[in-house]
């Protein structure tokens, strides 16, 4: 009776292990399960050995006999918890042969465990209180080697629960926890700080296991779904889905089940295949299959030129690889919205009346994806600001009271605090300048309203605007101003400001997709007008577009101009500005157009 407690603890340990064995089978394959389940089998046998050595312990059978088993669970079972560490950190491993290395320790443990008998080296006595035990010379080398990969798990459980999550989170902090306990206690009983007895290890992975059915249960541990990661692509306007290499749907943000009226568990683990047929869009089935399979061999994103209708929406869709360092992971997923877009078009084409509005409505959406794709970098820079200030805000917490940090340390924490706050300063100061010239664009569709506004002024909102155009094609804006920055000029600014972006925007059409180019922006003046000068050096007009340019709605670009871009243009300089356009082209050379502006 005196080994009952710790019987009935490992009976339930076992039960523990078997239970989530059985919920790991539902779990689809992948190396963070295989990983799991490796830890499962090895505390497996090392506790199931130890519950036969207490039932038989009053037979012939030699109780060493038991531990020969068990040594197969308890010296493969830190290399099992170093592998799930590792794949939890990298989410999937390539094994190199040199990897194997790393099993030379722990099968000559075993193999001079199983010989223990002829030569000593892990025990020269044997007993199952630990303080009785005289190890063997061998014993020393396997137990620094054991706490060492220990050690690695804890390292990387730590290390990538951070950086996934920018805090401990919830489900890593059980499963280090669940980890320590039978560490700190095997720890303790090798170095004689407390008395133990062979069974106390099992025993404390019973507490193990209870907080992995923790993690796993409660915080979905094998899903890996970082806390701040989730809670950023749930805020993203797009939908999107992520798909395993069997195209099973592993993640998705929160306006994909609101968009396509879905729940968790019906998207969840489900093929996306069969889901296609869920939210309509069966017909497109094998070309999107396809796509995927395509995909998996290439770094290219697979776009679908054609629009899908789902229900009332419109939706482009957009086909990624996932990978690192070469190791396909997965399969990215993206519907981007273009319901407003296709309901423009329709609008245009249906009443021309209305084709002057639509024209700014479609320069504004096109206006505002550049201007959130300019957002997301100093976002992402305050957020990584904030994060820097609260680790030297811990670091601070942690020097009061210390007599190891001087006056000299203080003030280097006190200096990289000011750091991030200019940082932090610059970047709110650029977000503040996009924001204005947001706010200004907007109003140009309700208010017509005349302003002073500087030179300074127009070209740091051109700037501003155009900055992501320019960049996703990889075109160069030399800027030459040779006015006063601080000349002012009354009218409408926005609508200066769309008129020239409109143009800049036809200049970078004009290179048709040829990258590293320039586009000119000259200011000048004479005593009576002030000239904007705007001048590529692609594919120019030919004479028959010319000669109708300004006079009606001309277009060379086919089934994708509308021709209202320069109409308009020129209408609302005469318009707003009482001033004019001009325009030189010469095919294969580029063209220059010209605003010029009387000045009062």
């Amino acid at each position: 009776m005196e080994y009952l407690s710790s019987l009935i603890l490992m009976i339930i340990s076992e039960i523990l292990i078997l239970g989530l064995a059985f919920f790991l089978r539902k779990e689809k394959k992948s190396q963070l399960k295989t990983a799991f389940n490796f830890v499962l089998i090895c505390m497996f046998l090392w506790t199931l050995c130890s519950i036969l050595q207490i039932l038989f312990q009053n037979t012939n059978i030699d109780p060493f006999f038991w531990e020969k088993i068990a040594s197969f669970g308890v010296c493969l079972s830190p290399i099992a918890l170093c592998t799930l560490s590792l794949v939890f950190a990298k989410t999937k491993i390539n094994l190199k042969f040199y990897h194997f290395f790393t099993l030379i320790i722990p099968i000559t443990t075993i193999l001079l465990t199983l010989t223990n008998e002829y030569h000593h080296l892990v025990f020269e006595h044997y007993s199952i209180n630990v303080n009785e035990v005289i190890y063997g010379k061998y014993f020393t080398i396997h137990t620094i080697y054991t706490f060492i990969l220990y050690a690695i798990g804890l390292f990387y459980f730590f290390k990538y629960s951070i950086r996934n999550s920018g805090f401990f989170s919830r489900q890593s902090l059980f499963i280090v926890l669940g980890t320590f306990i039978p560490i700190l206690l095997n720890l303790l009983g090798t170095l004689g700080i407390i008395e133990i007895t062979m069974y106390m290890t099992p025993i404390s992975f019973s507490f193990l296991i209870f907080f992995y059915a923790i993690a796993i249960f409660k915080f979905k541990f094998i899903s890996i779904a970082p806390i701040a990661m989730q809670n950023i692509v749930d805020r993203m306007s797009d939908s999107f889905v992520v798909l395993n290499e069997n195209n099973i749907v592993t993640d998705f943000n929160k306006t994909f089940l609101d968009t396509f009226h879905l729940s968790q568990n019906k998207v969840r683990n489900a093929n996306f295949i069969d889901l296609l047929k869920v939210i309509k869009i069966e017909n497109e089935t094998r070309n999107i299959e396809d796509a995927i399979k395509k995909v998996k061999s290439t770094t290219e994103t697979l776009y679908f030129d054609k629009e899908f209708k789902i229900g009332e929406q419109f939706f482009n869709i957009e086909i990624s690889n996932i990978s690192s360092k070469g190791n396909f992971l997965g399969t990215l997923i993206l519907f981007k919205n273009v319901t407003q877009h296709i309901l423009d078009i329709q609008t245009i084409e249906s009443n021309q009346e209305m084709l002057m509005e639509k024209e700014r409505l479609a320069t504004l959406g096109q206006m505002i994806g550049g201007i959130a794709h300019n957002l997301k970098t100093p976002i992402m820079s305050v957020a990584g600001a904030a994060e820097g200030l609260h680790d030297l805000v811990n670091e601070y917490r942690n020097s009061i009271g210390d007599p190891e940090v001087t006056l000299e340390d203080h003030k280097d924490i006190a200096n990289d605090m000011e750091t991030w706050i200019e940082k932090i300063r610059s970047h709110m100061s650029y977000m503040s300048d996009v924001i204005t010239a947001v706010k200004g664009q907007a109003v140009t569709l309700s208010s017509e309203q005349s302003v002073n506004f500087t030179i300074d002024e127009l070209i740091k909102r051109i700037n501003i605007l155009m900055k992501h155009e320019l960049n996703n094609n990889l075109i160069t804006l030399n800027v030459n101003s040779n006015v006063d920055s601080n000349l002012e000029l009354n009218g409408n600014v926005n609508s200066l400001v769309q008129v020239i972006n409109n143009l800049i925007s036809n200049s970078i059409q004009a290179y048709n997709g040829q990258t590293n180019k320039y586009i000119d922006f000259n200011i000048d003046s004479t005593p009576t007008s002030i000239i904007f000068t705007i001048q590529d050096y692609g594919s120019g007009m030919s004479n028959e577009v010319q000669n109708k340019l300004f006079k009606e709605m001309i277009t060379t670009k086919g089934k994708n101009g509308t021709g209202l871009g320069l109409f308009m243009s020129y209408s609302n300089i005469k318009a707003h500005f009482n001033g004019n356009m001009t325009f030189e082209s010469e095919e294969g050379k580029g063209t220059t157009f010209k605003i010029i502006l009387p000045l009062k």
